[in-house]
């Protein structure tokens, strides 16, 4: 008998973090999501209730959802809280190797043997972090896409070692949270982000010659190739220190120059402009949306 996924722990409570455990807890799942930083955690908690109260004020949820819903959610300011009697965790910690390996560990150690152990990873190797543990069968990469609870898309990303029940847990938990998945191997950049980075490199370098003003080439992409979200734009809300790490990682995985982030990307992350999160990267940033700058960097 297939075991049943009822209580999930979501490690790390940024943007990915906190969006995931949302639709985890709107989908009926107990959540629990932890972060090593209580201030992250509580910003991510105060996402959340932003956006259920966001869709309260526009007609699109209800009270009684938003109640039933934050039932459902706990945060927990100890790991071991988090991964007790948990079926499925996600970590969500941001893109260093190093760190991942660390939190597997202690993840392997403190959650039940049963439980399945994901990374939302968008473009490490699954193999290396499962290959620290000694249940690699139980690893699988579940790479979900930002903002989580609005894209469809679940990219699961399978290893030599992930076993086809792990695979059918996860192709299951998508369904159950709503998401359409895609299987993909474990390879540099999986299938979406090794896409989506190349796009968004060549719309920068793009802005960088004056081909057109950052909206033109988003607007191009989105009217003359039905994408939903401009290349520009979306790297803005990926974060542009996300897609430049990204890039790295595949000329280096790839030995392949071609893969290294243009100049502008690294001139933007160097000033401090990630986008979206720091209010400012390629656009600027408010309350009532982005607009134009005229002083990027050179």
């Amino acid at each position: 008998m297939r075991m049943q996924v009822r209580t999930v722990a979501v490690i790390g409570a940024g943007t990915m973090g906190s969006g995931i455990a949302q639709v985890c807890a709107q989908s009926g799942l107990q959540t629990k999501i932890f972060d090593a930083f209580p201030e992250s955690l509580d910003k991510g908690m105060e996402r959340i209730f932003a956006f259920w109260n966001k869709g309260i004020e526009k007609g699109k949820t209800r009270e009684h959802e938003k109640e039933e819903w934050s039932l459902n959610l706990k945060a927990c300011y100890e790991i071991s809280e988090a991964l007790e009697n948990v079926d499925l965790v996600i970590e969500a910690v941001p893109e260093i190797m190093k760190l991942k390996k660390e939190i597997f560990l202690k993840i392997e150690k403190l959650a039940p043997k049963h439980a399945i152990l994901a990374t939302n990873t968008s473009s490490l190797p699954i193999s290396k972090i499962a290959n620290v543990t000694n249940c690699p069968e139980r690893v699988i990469g579940m790479h979900f896409f930002n903002p989580v609870p609005i894209m469809k898309l679940l990219e699961l990303v399978k290893h030599d070692k992930c076993s086809k029940e792990t695979i059918k847990l996860a192709q299951s938990i998508g369904m159950k949270i709503g998401k359409e998945t895609i299987l993909v191997n474990d390879v540099p950049g999986f299938a979406t982000s090794r896409l989506g980075v190349i796009i968004g490199n060549e719309a920068i370098k793009m802005l960088s010659q004056g081909v057109a003003s950052a909206s033109d080439i988003d607007t191009a992409m989105k009217l003359g190739y039905k994408h939903p979200m401009g290349p520009l734009e979306l790297s803005d809300l990926v974060g542009l220190d996300v897609r430049r790490d990204i890039l790295n990682s595949l000329a280096e995985s790839f030995n392949d120059e071609s893969y290294r982030p243009h100049s502008l990307l690294n001139n933007l992350v160097l000033e401090g402009s990630l986008g979206k999160k720091t209010n400012k990267g390629i656009y600027i940033w408010d309350e009532n949306g982005k607009k134009e700058r005229d002083d990027l960097p050179r």
